[in-house]
């Protein structure tokens, strides 16, 4: 199973200009819905006096959840650029949020498009794409005893301990990489001393 997806390390800006209309883009990573939320405000009061603050965002490891905004531009001309800009680039857990100041003249949906696909594929180029592991939470408890074959196992399957209590019954909470998940179970299910909990994903 595919456990890798690629993001960005730290918010990045772009810039495009057409016919007197400047673009400024704005990429940032993002997590949920809150933080979404809370950058569009923040660029909102910042740039009250723009004609159009448009936006697209694509979260979730598979790329599964996306939204995009034209902001009063013309249907599909602005935020679906910007997307599939993300989408091309194998992005995800990102923010692309363009501020237009209007010059006067009207660029038509054609231009429009190469304006905001312009302004976030410039936003991208100059961001830092990192790629990242996605992660499963496990907890297990067993007898002491048990003790050596656990330890075996985590080394094995380079697993990182978060948490762990040592008594008569253990506890330890780990994480590994989505890849190998099934097959952590499996190997922890087939001993009646082990008792196994998947947790969540990171």
């Amino acid at each position: 199973m595919e456990d890798v997806y690629f993001t960005i390390s730290s918010e990045s800006k772009g810039f495009y200009t057409e016919k007197g209309s400047k673009f400024y883009a704005y990429i940032f990573p993002v997590e949920n819905e809150y933080s979404i939320k809370k950058i569009l405000l923040d660029l909102q009061k910042k740039y009250y006096n723009a004609r159009h603050i448009v936006y697209a965002y694509l979260t979730g490891y598979y790329q599964e959840n996306f939204r995009v905004n034209d902001a009063g531009e013309p249907a599909n001309s602005a935020g679906m650029p910007i997307l599939g800009q993300i989408k091309s680039n194998n992005l995800t857990n990102v923010l692309i949020v363009v501020v237009r100041y209007f010059g006067g003249t009207k660029l038509g949906i054609q231009g429009l498009n190469n304006a905001y696909k312009s302004a976030a594929t410039d936003a991208i180029s100059n961001a830092q794409i990192i790629k990242k592991t996605i992660n499963v939470f496990f907890q297990i408890t067993f007898d002491y005893s048990e003790m050596k074959f656990v330890q075996r196992v985590i080394k094995e399957h380079n697993l990182n301990v978060t948490s762990q209590e040592f008594a008569d019954i253990c506890i330890l909470d780990f994480t590994g990489r989505k890849s190998v998940e099934v097959k952590i179970e499996n190997i922890f299910k087939q001993n009646p001393k082990i008792k196994f909990y998947k947790k969540c994903s990171e």
